[in-house]
């Protein structure tokens, strides 16, 4: 690797040709302050926080997007640096909404930060507020453009990453706002509700849509029987919320909070995962033996439904008909759970706790209520969560270890690995490949299908079939992977396919870690890690062995892919408007 020699703060440093000089001072831990930097998503230079002295330039310089080279001499703290990056803080404060103590992101907030850490005590500007209408309508989402800062990080994500942009900037000068085209609502254009963008934004200009009132009514009325599912992402995150280091366990201290919040039953939606596998999995089976549309591709992810129906509803046949994991387990709940228990469905109010905002958007879609109920009632974030726990006052760290509930309380290592992108795979293979064969299979780390490559590719022999799978995370990489399947250049078996980049340990309702943070380290990654390790740790780790969904069969639905299970357990997709712009 080619090395330079530069200077920064009279700081002597080699570093490699190809840094930015925020990368070169990160290495020698000079902090650099940054809005709109997002590694590798956003790396424009628009905000002008980061600018630096570079001795011969006649201006100050962008300390993001300006290149190393020898003998480069920069200063990060000069006077006229210091204050050029006060005036641009104090310019973007001068109209924006400073509503800071009822913000959502009040305590995590990206601008309140960089003011503390700069000392801006006053605001010499009068700036013009726009007065925006706040953009509601969304099942999932919440625009505020008053709380924008331009910094472009959702647009970047967006149409960058996602591939799907539906938001960009509109207008121009004082006037320009972050909006869909026309300033549409994210409700009237092909928004996929996988709410990356509000991962990457620095204020509280985007969020999600807030259950948690209707969950504490819900919790308050005696009158229902109010259950909790959490998803397995959930699990490995939310300790984040608590000040814990990323990739934390916390499964134990989740449930004993669920418990102390009121909730009547506490279940773990892994139950459901691994039910899901074996409807999958015969279905895969299935397809595979008597012709049926091939590739199957996964149906857990509401964000890459959405898509495929807006985008490519040709593949909508391709489909597996399986509800997603917590839709499952509500129709479970709303149905078997409340015949053994004795409860009118009616009265089974089933909360959902997920690292997703496009959950939101599915618990509302009228194909999910086959029970004549909606599955699923109302679904969190796992920052939902956090917030309801600190209103609770509740000690998260200091809780006592507690378990899920039964009669659905037990899950597999297969079940856990469904929140990393390839984890639903993994866990159909772990079955198939024993059903297949019919016989124990003691290898069953899949690590072909693991980690964070954008497309993952795989043949796996399985007695006399070579199953050819793929995975892809991310929608910019569902649609390469789309388009080439329907240019004819590969032929599978079987696709995993994740809205989120890292799949559900990334989810739009994950816990969001500011650029200082995100940018530096892999979140998917770390994340991921935990759910492995929980993965292992298990004592069964095949969902066909799980006895509470064997259990669930023999008791209930028979076999899997029986008539009964169809009814319950799958449902169908069709084409979506794609909204035209211009109408």
């Amino acid at each position: 690797m080619q090395m330079v020699n530069i200077t920064i703060d009279n700081q002597k440093l080699q570093v490699p040709a190809n840094y930015t000089i925020l990368e070169a001072a990160r290495e020698a831990n000079i902090e650099i302050p940054t809005l709109c930097y997002l590694k590798d998503i956003n790396e424009i230079g628009a905000c002008r926080m980061c600018v630096v002295e570079v001795k011969g330039a006649r201006s100050l310089q962008a300390a993001c997007v300006y290149p190393v080279s020898e003998g480069l001499e920069i200063y990060t703290q000069s006077p006229a640096v210091r204050e050029a990056r006060k005036v641009t803080l104090e310019l973007i404060l001068s109209n924006h909404d400073k509503k800071c103590l009822t913000c959502v992101r009040n305590g995590n907030c990206e601008l309140q930060k960089l003011s503390e850490d700069l000392n801006i005590k006053d605001i010499r500007f009068e700036g013009e507020s726009g007065n925006y209408s706040l953009d509601n309508f969304s099942p999932s989402i919440v625009r505020d453009p008053n709380k924008c800062v331009l910094c472009r990080r959702c647009v970047s994500m967006c149409k960058n990453i996602q591939k799907v942009s539906v938001i960009d900037t509109n207008e121009r000068g004082f006037k320009t706002i972050v909006a869909p085209a026309f300033n549409k609502s994210l409700n009237e254009v092909p928004c996929t509700m996988c709410g990356q963008c509000i991962n990457v934004c620095p204020v509280g200009a985007l969020k999600e849509k807030e259950d948690i009132d209707r969950v504490w009514e819900a919790l308050d009325n005696p009158e229902l029987h109010v259950v909790v599912q959490t998803a397995p992402a959930v699990r490995v995150a939310l300790g984040e919320e608590f000040g814990m280091p990323i990739g934390s366990r916390v499964t134990s201290n989740m449930v004993a909070a669920l418990k102390r919040l009121g909730f009547d039953k506490v279940f773990d939606t892994d139950t459901a995962a691994d039910l899901t596998i074996m409807e999958e999995g015969t279905e895969l089976i299935d397809r595979i033996k008597n012709g049926g549309k091939l590739p199957l591709i996964t149906s857990c992810s509401p964000g890459w439904i959405k898509f495929c129906e807006h985008t490519y509803p040709e593949f909508i046949e391709n489909l597996s008909s399986c509800k997603s994991p917590h839709e499952m387990f509500g129709a479970v709940l709303k149905s078997y759970y409340a015949e053994k228990e004795g409860i009118d469905p009616s009265k089974v109010f089933v909360v959902s706790v997920m690292p997703c905002t496009a959950k939101k958007f599915e618990a509302q879609r009228p194909e999910l209520a086959s029970t004549g109920f909606p599955d699923v009632d109302a679904v969190l974030t796992t920052r939902e969560l956090a917030r309801m726990i600190k209103e609770a006052g509740i000690d998260f760290k200091q809780l006592p270890e507690e378990n899920f509930d039964d009669p659905m309380g037990e899950a597999t290592g297969a079940g856990v690995i469904f929140g990393a992108t390839g984890g639903v795979m993994e866990a159909a293979l772990r079955t198939v490949a024993e059903i297949l064969t019919g016989k124990s299979i003691e290898d069953i780390e899949y690590n072909e299908v693991r980690g964070v490559e954008g497309i993952k590719e795989a043949t796996i022999e399985v007695a006399d079939l070579k199953l050819k799978a793929a995975v892809a995370h991310g929608l910019g990489n569902a649609r390469k992977l789309l388009d080439k399947i329907k240019a004819g250049e590969a032929e599978y078996h079987f696709v995993e396919i994740m809205a989120c980049p890292g799949g559900c340990v990334n989810g739009g309702g994950q816990p969001i870690q500011p650029s200082s943070v995100r940018s530096w380290t892999d979140l998917r990654v770390e994340r991921a890690k935990a759910i492995y390790e929980e993965d292992r740790a298990l004592p069964i780790r095949k969902s066909h062995e799980n006895p509470k969904v064997k259990m669930l069969y023999d008791e209930y639905f028979g076999e899997p892919g029986s008539e009964k299970a169809h009814k319950l357990l799958h449902t169908h997709y069709e084409k979506r408007e794609n909204y035209p712009l211009d109408k």
